[in-house]
């Protein structure tokens, strides 16, 4: 029997209990009750044009030129409101300390490894861009090739390593100002710390391949031809010690905007194969090569297959991981020397689940397949021949083998929503692997729970989902949601480690990723059921996915949370149009938004392979039905929304976040607030230094939190 102690003791527990959550509960009210001022005006110009016989509105054009005057001001005052509304919201400094935690951690990524040399990148808890490092030996001291922290004072300049030469000599980087697509090419000469004159000149790179004896290089850059504002693809060849002016296009001339040229020279420089994707989803490609040890004339390997081929050159071989008759892909070897289709040989045949990568290292082949959306990993012999399957802890993602043909080393990573990325070290003649390098992010996995449901979506389709929570969580429809996707381009959303899930399920809340069409998950059918006059099937997976967590009690519209970024933007911006009941709050970033007229600016043309075009006339209809932009009802009670863009998309024009903020403003008849945050230095390559991505994150987090009653 208790004691009058301890029933005493209980009695104050439970009153304490009580009286918390009841502040908790008073102090969310209160947040909610914080009412924003209203947002500033936005002239509006009427200008509308006839499309196939439909006038399609655009009062907000004037917005599109990003560097008037009065565009400029614009941007500045929308900045401004911004401030005002979120910039003095209670919990901010709560949830920026814990961002910090989360996010100011050591990161080390995959090594390239040349001789005993090893190299790769590391960013250390102090530092806001990744420092490229050398390691003499796999147990030597690590040694500082390029800091980029100290190459511009706002730190906003990163590198990467694009390549090392074959003896291990010269580092080939890449240095990357803000968040911009286009970068510059720099060479290291490793041993004397000396740059080499031979440097590239900022532009948008695809390839850049160096010839094991050092003589020269094939890259890939896109050029603006005479007249035009869109960008072509062309291959180049630089003689080292020579003016880049100097170099000759040796190959892509006809090809047009929606085609990428890139090429790949064999370990031991035998052969440049050159592939051509005509698109953006890389699932029309074709392959040519040349013989550079006897200066052969480029052939034709494959030509209007209308598939998707790679290619990893080994001897005279390629092994090709192709969907070519074969949806969820395969692997062929194409001898060089016979290259003809009816010599090609299957190494390893099409199975149920799709094949998501592969690569020879040591002599092995690995490939990586998606089961139910979830890695599974297999290691071959060249000629087909099963080996052993890579054996991970949990449910989770793999990026793949990495390392050399002909060494017995090999690194790949692995991570899940519950454990951060780790690098591991791996032997393909025995199977032995160990830890190389691991995450430390302050995140208890065991405290994480992640399941995977299916659910209907609006024709019967059966679409998966993750959903990451904490143990224990109540699930009593009543949970702050944050619903994300993508859904495009043959993307794949798996369940790595997300620190932005880590927080949200902290807070009591759930994370939500459903695998809709239009991604890669279930191979090229899954992705064509997603495109062109498909693509209404992508904003139904996900408006199907928010009423199925809401049907099952996970969460109510008053506290749904949606977001997403680039073709997730569209996603988020077409979700918000449609069913704008459905969700107390949108996070918009990076978006494309007027899909009329998204194919004028900058690379958009690249994309009428996946989206089509309204300047045709059998597209029109399907793509004027769901832009985003062209849906916008005035006197509509809309969600509360934030627009996230920056001037240095390079990609993703801003215009779309700039239009879109005017038009809904004006139209909303809700009393919840549209934002803009709008960075000059932003943009869709990242950049950003870790202290900036923290202070942008905690006005998310901050909108979010306020928006759905959360207490940090």
């Amino acid at each position: 029997m208790r004691s009058i102690r301890s029933l005493i003791f209980v009695a104050l527990l439970s009153l304490v209990i009580g009286l918390a959550n009841q502040f908790g509960s008073v102090a969310s009210a209160q947040l909610r009750l914080i009412k924003p001022p209203p947002p500033p005006k936005t002239r509006v110009e009427n200008i509308a044009e006839t499309l196939h016989g439909v006038t399609v509105a655009d009062p907000y054009r004037w917005l599109e030129d990003q560097d008037s005057p009065a565009t400029r001001a614009w941007i500045d005052e929308q900045n401004r409101y911004t401030q005002s509304v979120v910039g003095s919201l209670p919990g901010r400094e709560a949830i920026h300390k814990r961002l910090e935690q989360l996010l100011k951690i050591e990161t080390m990524g995959i090594p390239t490894v040349r001789g005993a040399r090893y190299f790769f990148s590391k960013r250390k808890v102090d530092q806001n861009q990744s420092v490229i490092y050398m390691r003499q030996g796999l147990k030597g001291p690590d040694e500082v090739l390029i800091d980029p922290n100290k190459m511009s004072a706002d730190q906003t300049t990163s590198v990467g390593i694009v390549d090392v030469t074959e003896d291990g000599k010269w580092l080939i980087y890449s240095v990357r100002q803000g968040g911009k697509d286009e970068n510059t090419i720099r060479i290291l000469d490793i041993d004397s710390r000396k740059e080499l004159p031979d440097q590239m000149a900022e532009a948008r790179y695809s390839g850049f391949e160096m010839l094991p004896d050092k003589r020269g290089v094939y890259y890939s850059k896109a050029i603006y031809p005479a007249g035009e504002k869109r960008t072509v693809s062309r291959l180049y060849y630089h003689v080292m010690g020579t003016p880049q002016s100097d170099d000759k296009m040796i190959f892509g001339e006809g090809y047009g905007f929606t085609d990428t040229v890139s090429p790949n020279v064999s370990p031991d420089g035998h052969y440049l194969v050159i592939s051509v994707s005509h698109g953006s989803s890389g699932d029309n490609v074709d392959l040519y090569v040349k013989d550079l040890k006897n200066d052969g004339p480029i052939t034709t390997i494959v030509k209007d297959m209308k598939a998707s081929f790679g290619a990893q050159i080994i001897g005279d071989h390629i092994y090709s991981n192709t969907n070519y008759q074969a949806p969820n892909r395969r692997i062929v070897d194409i001898d060089l020397r016979n290259p003809a289709f009816e010599n090609w040989r299957v190494v390893v045949p099409e199975g149920t689940n799709v094949i998501t990568g592969s690569s020879i290292v040591g002599g092995k082949l690995f490939v990586n397949y998606l089961e139910n959306v979830t890695t599974r990993a297999k290691v071959f012999e060249t000629s087909g021949k099963w080996l052993r399957d890579i054996k991970f802890p949990v449910l989770g993602s793999s990026g793949g083998m990495s390392g050399r043909p002909d060494r017995d080393e090999g690194f790949y990573s692995f991570s899940s929503f519950g454990q951060p990325s780790t690098i591991y070290r791996y032997i393909p003649s025995s199977g032995k692997q160990e830890v190389w390098a691991q995450l430390n992010v302050p995140v208890n996995g065991a405290e994480i729970e992640t399941k995977q449901v299916w659910y209907p979506s609006k024709d019967g389709t059966k679409i998966p989902m993750f959903l990451v929570y904490k143990k224990g969580t109540v699930l009593d429809g009543n949970r702050p949601t944050f619903l994300t996707g993508y859904g495009g381009f043959n993307l794949r959303q798996t369940p790595g480690f997300s620190s932005t899930a880590a927080f949200w399920a902290e807070h009591g809340g759930v994370f939500a990723l459903p695998n809709l069409r239009g991604g890669g998950e279930f191979g090229e059918k899954w992705h064509k059921a997603g495109m062109f006059e498909n693509k209404q099937n992508v904003f139904d997976d996900f408006i199907g996915a928010a009423e199925w967590l809401i049907q099952n009690k996970y969460t109510k519209p008053s506290k749904l949370a949606i977001s997403g970024g680039s073709n997730g933007g569209l996603l988020v911006g077409a979700a918000l149009t449609q069913r704008p009941d459905l969700f107390q709050a949108v996070v918009c970033s990076y978006p494309l938004l007027d899909m009329v007229r998204y194919d004028k600016f900058l690379v958009a043309k690249f994309w009428t392979t996946e989206y089509g075009s309204a300047e045709e006339a059998t597209q029109f209809p399907y793509i004027y039905k769901y832009s985003p932009y062209h849906n916008v009802r005035p006197g509509t009670k809309y969600p509360a929304v934030l627009f996230i863009t920056g001037d240095s998309d390079t990609r993703v024009a801003p215009l779309h976040a700039r239009k879109m903020t005017a038009l809904l403003q004006a139209a909303n008849a809700s009393d919840r607030p549209i934002i803009l945050h709008y960075d000059t230095k932003a943009g869709h390559s990242g950049g950003l230094p870790v202290s900036k991505q923290i202070d942008d994150q905690t006005d998310t987090m901050s909108f979010l939190f306020w928006q759905l009653g959360m207490t940090p």
